[in-house]
């Protein structure tokens, strides 16, 4: 049978969901000469779109008055014993062109108003591209929905629909599609503020009597204005005196970001190795590690000398290069290609770290951060991250259900 010869006939069934409507309808096709070419099929709060395209040959028997007559009048049978409604349309069946430049892209929002959703089309329409389909990613605590879009340049998609994710307060994170998304291996992250919120070092000053001066400096380096190297030195200075004992009080004191526990868990599930990167301390990153059972790790440590703090670090300072280094070293060491990285931050600090990464994320960060990586996450959920790697809210409920089931 030639692509000339063919013909197709599109069937679209709409209606309430239920057990056995897609059976019931190629039951009744298989009694006929087609062949299915495709099949589509969504349910939005209960209500069941089926859409399904079959080829058939040309001839004069198959035509509207023979066999694919006596289909169409089946088909229609069919739904109105189901009480759906069926679209029918013929066609010529034409090989399907493989549009270039085949992307993801993910917008993320605490609410998406419909505005959010025109713009981000309108976008994607004005730069020549075509929405092949929508998916629902998630529904809570943020909502994600994922188009899948063709005929876009990545690069120059990504900088217009950041301008639109700004101006409509959404997260959007445009990515190429096929085995390069899908085949993330290692994640690495930084601590402060992204793993844990608040600064382990503002929270060492607080009992060191020095927030003020230390916060200072601490925002400075966090946007780039300062060396961080410098800065951690000044820093550390003010904490001289401090008894060894304060790093089981600041243990207790530092608090995870919303969603970190699933996003570690969710990961290792699927065999990803996790590494933390910090400019913090290796007296507080190493409790980190335990609890979460992270793979690999990277962090200053601050020197103790007769039970006290010293006001110096030991050792080269994990910095913004250090960040680099230790996401290349941790590759190695994991056997994931750069490419299969995922870099996670929010300073200056964690600059090349994320620009080395197969896909850099910058959560929740400082603006000169959220210009320099692939995407941007806002939410103050760090589970959030998980979308754009293509994992569903669902898929991680039913395991975390399983997890409990079993355990």
């Amino acid at each position: 049978m030639t692509d000339v010869d063919q013909r197709t006939l599109l069937i679209t069934l709409t209606g309430p969901d239920r057990p056995g409507v897609t059976s019931r309808l190629f039951s009744v096709m298989a009694s006929f000469p087609v062949t299915v070419a495709d099949i589509e099929q969504v349910v939005i709060r209960g209500r069941l779109t089926l859409g399904v395209l079959v080829a058939y040959s040309g001839g004069p028997s198959t035509g509207t008055g023979g066999t694919i007559g006596a289909l169409w009048t089946a088909v229609e049978r069919v739904a109105e014993d189901l009480g759906m409604e069926v679209d029918l349309a013929t066609g010529s069946m034409t090989k399907e062109k493989r549009r270039r430049g085949r992307l993801s892209v993910s917008v993320l929002g605490t609410a998406l108003s419909p505005a959010a959703i025109g713009g981000i089309a309108g976008r994607i329409a004005a730069a020549g591209a075509n929405i092949d389909r929508i998916d629902r990613i998630a529904q809570w605590p943020v909502t994600c929905i994922e188009l899948s879009v063709s005929g876009a340049d990545p690069d120059a998609l990504r900088v217009e629909l950041a301008a639109e994710a700004a101006a409509q307060q959404v997260d959007v994170a445009v990515q190429r599609t096929g085995l390069s998304r899908r085949a993330k291996r290692l994640i690495v992250m930084d601590v402060d503020s992204t793993l844990i919120q608040g600064e382990v070092i503002e929270l060492l000053a607080a009992h060191a009597g020095c927030l003020d001066e230390v916060a200072k400096v601490t925002e400075e380096a966090m946007r780039g204005e300062l060396d961080f190297a410098e800065s951690l030195r000044r820093r550390v200075r003010l904490l001289e005196g401090l008894p060894q004992e304060i790093f089981a009080k600041v243990r207790e004191e530092v608090v995870l970001t919303p969603g970190a526990r699933t996003l570690v868990r969710t990961l290792k599930r699927l065999d990803y190795k996790f590494a933390i990167v910090s400019g913090g301390f290796t007296q507080i990153t190493d409790a980190l590690v335990a609890d979460l059972g992270i793979d690999y790790s990277a962090a200053n440590t601050l020197e103790v000398v007769d039970g006290k703090l010293t006001g110096r670090v030991v050792g080269e300072i994990v910095d913004r290069a250090g960040k680099a280094r230790a996401l290349e070293r941790f590759a190695r060491q994991s056997g994931v290609p750069i490419s299969q990285t995922v870099a996670i931050g929010d300073g200056a600090n964690d600059l090349d770290m994320i620009a080395a990464a197969g896909l850099g994320v910058a959560f929740n960060a400082k603006p000169v951060v959220r210009q320099a990586a692939d995407t941007a996450v806002n939410t103050p959920y760090l589970d959030s991250i998980l979308y754009l790697l293509g994992i569903s809210r669902d898929e991680i409920e039913a395991a975390d259900a399983e997890d409990s089931v079993i355990s």
